[in-house]
């Protein structure tokens, strides 16, 4: 009985927190806050890793199924975000609607949201709206002018096959997803150590 609980506790940690990199190891990890290439201008996680709550990360094993079939693979590029990370990014650029107030928190910070775009099943560049977190218009979700068809047919494929596994786009950022699981979930500032 006590070796049951033991396994049932390690197995569902505290936080809820699993990698997702287990359950979708063909997506590319582009988690450029574990760089200095980002907004900030400076290496915010120790390593690149895509870490959710495992109901999120099952929604996007399936939302990756879809993609597959499309002959296309995630390009990943955040996952849960630490609290003390969040409040980095807001001193840095304390503009709501692109970062989100610490105060409030974001889906990051709940293991609830991801930031992905698409990737070929070779590994190759697949044309979206913009770069990774630019903060501009074209960003948007629904944006169309200065956007090629190109990049409107890619960015309108990934978001179908995320709202098709229950995410919902961020209407600021064409990358962003947040998953139904962000409801009462709690803030965390747990770090990347502490999930194996």
């Amino acid at each position: 009985m006590l070796a049951a609980a033991l396994a049932l506790a390690l197995a569902s940690p505290p936080h809820g927190l699993v990698d997702a990199s287990r359950l979708v190891p063909d997506a590319l990890l582009d988690v450029r806050y574990a760089t200095a290439d980002n907004f900030v201008g400076k290496r915010l996680y120790p390593e690149a890793r895509c870490l959710l709550k495992r109901p999120v990360a099952e929604r996007l094993a399936r939302a990756a199924a879809r993609l597959r079939r499309e002959g296309l693979r995630l390009r990943i590029h955040d996952c849960y975000r630490p609290l003390s990370v969040q409040r980095e990014m807001w001193a840095a650029f304390p503009h709501e609607g692109y970062v989100a107030n610490p105060a409030q928190g974001s889906n990051h910070n709940r293991g609830a949201a991801v930031d992905v775009g698409l990737a070929t099943l070779a590994k190759g560049p697949v044309e979206m709206p913009t770069r990774y977190d630019a903060f501009d218009r074209r960003a948007h979700a629904g944006a169309t002018e200065g956007v090629s068809p190109a990049a409107r047919r890619n960015r309108d494929l990934l978001r179908r096959a995320m709202e098709a596994e229950g995410f919902r786009v961020n209407r600021m950022e064409w990358w962003h997803f947040d998953a139904p699981e962000r409801k009462g979930a709690p803030l965390l500032d747990v770090p990347f150590s502490a999930v194996p």
